[in-house]
């Protein structure tokens, strides 16, 4: 499918239900919940959780790593519009999991001529890429103290979520 393929499918109908749906929410999610997860197509965080729009903020990216991005999001999330929980969700077969940060940064740098400012933070296992996701969150200073951080890793074969906890 091309952009193009997508801004057809915008213009047939995407818009107008969106607007629909959209219609009267408030930028403050109505559960107070941000859902950090991985960009994974696999992966439909409203069906999962059985979200509407409006419920959760959503943050994606690679792995679902807790990035610096992550955290600028977070602090605004938490700070100016009204989450007081996060919730982590990787997964099983990552692609995260298929490199290491050092191959893809010199596969980079073989393209570009130079290495990217920031690193992939790849990783094997995606319950200790949580934990430590987990922790980056629960003791970053720009962050509530108050704020309630729980993780998962999603089968991706079954959808079923496994708790990933870390000392308290």
């Amino acid at each position: 499918m091309s952009n193009e393929e997508l801004l057809r499918r915008h213009d047939a109908g995407g818009r107008a239900r969106v607007a629909e749906a959209a219609a009267g929410l408030a930028a403050v999610p109505s559960l107070h919940v941000a859902v950090l997860t991985c960009m994974d197509c696999r992966i439909d965080e409203h069906a999962l959780f059985g979200l509407e729009p409006g419920d959760v903020h959503v943050l994606r990216n690679a792995g679902g790593v807790v990035t610096d991005d992550v955290v600028r999001s977070l602090a605004i999330s938490q700070r100016k519009l009204g989450t007081r929980e996060v919730l982590i969700v990787a997964h099983t077969r990552c692609g995260m999991s298929t490199f290491t940060d050092d191959e893809f940064t010199e596969e980079l740098a073989q393209h570009a001529g130079q290495v990217p400012s920031w690193r992939p933070q790849a990783f094997d296992d995606p319950a200790t890429n949580v934990r430590r996701g987990m922790t980056r969150l629960r003791t970053d200073p720009f962050l509530p103290a108050e704020m309630q951080v729980r993780g998962f890793v999603l089968d991706i074969e079954t959808f079923t979520l496994t708790e990933a906890t870390t000392p308290a």
